[in-house]
């Protein structure tokens, strides 16, 4: 007979470590989620519309949680537009370079969203705390970053002391962990290491302004540092 505390539907994946993973649809964040699983998690998805230019990536998320089989997928809508302050956020130009083979300047772009990362890792250490997840994973980058400050270690290792300071969890002696490890990797490597995972690459998104369908640019800095980046790691397979 089966006890009131006891769920008669409960999965072997219900006694797994629990973490959150930020899904943003592109190469990164499922990446980072690959790894998670990998490592015996069971995986919850969060994926923010924060009112970016498309929702090509949101699709793109949709299809990601669904070929890593996540425990859940969480969309939620928060309209960033209203405060405005960057290209994927207003009607402003995104910066293109001319060929895919261009090199990405290391500056702050327009395509940086002001204290983006900041706010959704708020929003998805809130989710960890509500469904008892030991981390939070972020597909941030700190060699190929375009230039965005919230994507360096130093921002991690602060989020991390408000993940200490600033929750029940971390009050109590069991903070949450922020998960960034492709903080120091190249992007060809983060290409290898979806290879690796066998994270299907089609299925991912990265590019700054994608067409209705879903179709890249093929010129914007988040197409150029993935083009080059496939190409890179072509080479090394051709050597191998």
């Amino acid at each position: 007979m089966v006890s009131a505390t006891e769920n008669p539907l409960k999965t072997p994946q219900d006694t797994l470590p629990k973490a959150i993973v930020l899904l943003s649809g592109g190469l990164d964040s499922a990446v980072v989620a690959g790894r998670l699983v990998e490592k015996g998690f069971a995986v919850y998805a969060l994926t923010v519309d924060y009112g970016q230019r498309h929702s090509a990536e949101i699709n793109a998320s949709r299809k990601v949680a669904a070929a890593l089989q996540v425990k859940e997928h969480l969309i939620l809508t928060a309209d960033l537009r209203g405060i405005g302050g960057s290209a994927l956020t207003s009607d402003v130009e995104v910066p293109k370079g001319d060929m895919p083979e261009d090199p990405v300047v290391d500056d702050i772009p327009v395509t940086y969203v002001p204290a983006r990362n900041a706010f959704l890792l708020s929003v998805a250490l809130g989710m960890a705390e509500a469904r008892g997840a030991e981390r939070v994973g972020i597909g941030v980058n700190a060699l190929d970053w375009s230039g965005y400050p919230d994507c360096r270690p130093e921002f991690i290792d602060a989020f991390q002391k408000v993940s200490n300071v600033g929750t029940k969890a971390g009050a109590e002696g069991h903070a949450i962990k922020i998960y960034a490890p492709l903080l120091n990797l190249g992007k060809d490597e983060i290409v290898g290491e979806a290879l690796r995972l066998g994270v299907d690459l089609d299925i991912t998104l990265s590019c700054y302004d994608p067409d209705p369908s879903g179709e890249i640019c093929g010129l914007c800095d988040a197409c150029r540092l993935r083009y080059q980046a496939e190409g890179q790691q072509a080479k090394k397979g051709v050597k191998q």
